[in-house]
């Protein structure tokens, strides 16, 4: 779906008036949009502020690399939940330590810090050794990592091939290597290609990225980059072909936020050498963590109302609109607002490769619909924190409902209208445990099964509800006053 600055339809007409007895609640900050943007502050020529930051672990990995590479940040007195950051940069040039002392750059498992700030850090000066904790030295980097060689960037892996930890010794990027262009793929993962792009102003010279590889997963993550560097000042051009055989065309300014995806061989984007523009910049609210909330409206017994989301955002995430309305549920849409009445959903067969980070409320949604929902295309889910394809199906059968694993998603069999003397939504048999399987995607997920079972109180079965603040450290908060 494109986006616009459109206002959504509002599902059964419903009235601004109609959310009086909604819970109200507020949407984390965007924690893609946070990652971002203090990269850009960061990498500036000046003084920046940014506010209204995700605070959670993630985050503070981010900030805390991107302060030993050079930045300096100083939280200011006004953050709360959200933070806010006085940042001054590091002009441009992140910079790294010695072969025999590299800087050391723990990204602990935060997929977004690893795979943006290797590339950006590719672009400085001296050796950098990145290394994580957990499944994170087992998610393959080799799509960016051979890209970069082919700039000039050598790394050395410790460990498993193609994974963290590994060493990269940086000199800049130089596109004159490649003549000035660079195929990468986003099969597995689009953030190669956005950490790429926030590098590239770095280089002495224009810098083609094209995209390559056999499919694009979650290209609306590339428009929130290519939003970062339209507000950082950066300049970039974005060029289409219908087919590979075609002419290249060059879109008109701004025009590239109505992509709806992007097809290997045709698109790249030209990104010319700049400096990040210093100034203030505040982060939009998270549709990816508004998404439990917003399932909990559309599951429990009060609607629910999530402030702070952008219905014109660029996130892939705000998908949650389309998927919930398709499903059934009744939605009300306002310009920085969104609420969701409690509905009897029915399944439904989905394409989630732009929205995958979804995939495990979804799965939970569909849970208690009717009928089956056939979610495809996210194959790549079995690389994230967990195996977000088997945890889900793992977790749910405790409760009693069937998921199939497909090479490329997953049947959920729901168990609403169903009855037989059976329990028509899943249930938690007493003293029943549940695993978060270390990801916080997969708690979150799980604590919509409270909403049917009050007396199920998912975060003492857990067995790391903490695992949370990765992402929305104040989750479970929050979630207290919709349970």
């Amino acid at each position: 779906m494109s986006q616009t600055k459109d206002t959504v339809a509002v599902a059964n007409n419903m009235s601004a008036a109609s959310t009086v007895d909604a819970v109200a609640v507020t949407a984390p900050a965007s924690k893609s949009v946070s990652h971002r943007y203090l990269m850009g502050a960061a990498l500036a020529h000046g003084t920046s502020i940014v506010r209204h930051t995700l605070e959670s672990r993630d985050l503070e990995r981010t900030r805390a690399i991107l302060c030993a590479a050079g930045a300096t940040m100083e939280e200011l007195p006004e953050s709360t939940a959200a933070g806010a950051w006085r940042v001054t940069g590091m002009n441009g040039r992140p910079l790294g330590g010695t072969n025999s002392a590299p800087l050391s750059c723990d990204v602990e498992e935060s997929g977004t810090t690893c795979r943006l700030l290797t590339a950006v850090l590719a672009a400085g000066q001296g050796v950098f050794r990145i290394h994580g904790a957990g499944r994170m030295h087992e998610r393959p980097i080799a799509d960016l990592t051979n890209a970069l060689a082919t700039l000039g960037t050598k790394t050395a892996f410790e460990q498993k091939p193609d994974c963290p930890p590994c060493v990269i010794t940086a000199n800049g990027l130089d596109p004159a290597r490649c003549n000035g262009l660079v195929e990468l793929g986003m099969d597995i993962s689009s953030q190669y290609f956005s950490g790429l792009l926030l590098a590239a102003p770095l280089g002495p010279a224009p810098l083609t990225i094209a995209l390559g590889g056999q499919k694009a997963v979650s290209w609306p993550y590339v428009g929130l980059t290519l939003q970062c560097l339209t507000d950082y000042g950066i300049q970039f051009e974005v060029h289409i072909r219908p087919n590979p055989e075609a002419e290249w065309q060059t879109l008109p300014t701004g025009a590239w936020r109505q992509l709806a995806e992007a097809r290997p061989s045709c698109l790249r984007v030209t990104v010319h050498p700049g400096h990040y523009r210093a100034g203030e910049y505040t982060v939009e609210g998270d549709w990816s963590g508004a998404s439990y909330l917003l399932a909990a409206g559309a599951l429990g017994r009060r609607p629910v109302r999530v402030q702070g989301l952008r219905a014109d955002s660029l996130q892939g995430d705000r998908a949650m609109l389309d998927i919930l309305q398709k499903m059934g549920a009744q939605v009300n849409v306002e310009p920085q607002a969104v609420t969701v009445y409690p509905s009897r959903l029915h399944g439904v067969e989905l394409d989630m490769g732009h929205c995958p980070d979804l995939v495990p409320t979804v799965a939970m949604l569909a849970a208690f619909a009717q009928g089956s929902t056939r979610i495809r295309n996210v194959a790549h889910l079995r690389h994230k924190e967990s195996d977000r394809i088997k945890a889900p199906a793992a977790e749910l059968a405790k409760a009693g409902v069937i998921i199939d694993e497909l090479s490329d998603g997953m049947l959920v069999n729901g168990l609403g209208g169903r009855n037989n003397g059976k329990p028509n939504h899943p249930m938690l048999p007493e003293g029943q445990s549940l695993s978060a399987h270390n990801d916080h995607r997969i708690a979150m997920s799980l604590a919509l099964l409270d909403l049917c079972q009050p007396e199920a109180t998912v975060r003492s079965r857990l067995d790391d509800p903490s695992v949370v603040s990765k992402s929305f450290p104040q989750f479970w908060n929050i979630w207290e006053r919709l349970a």
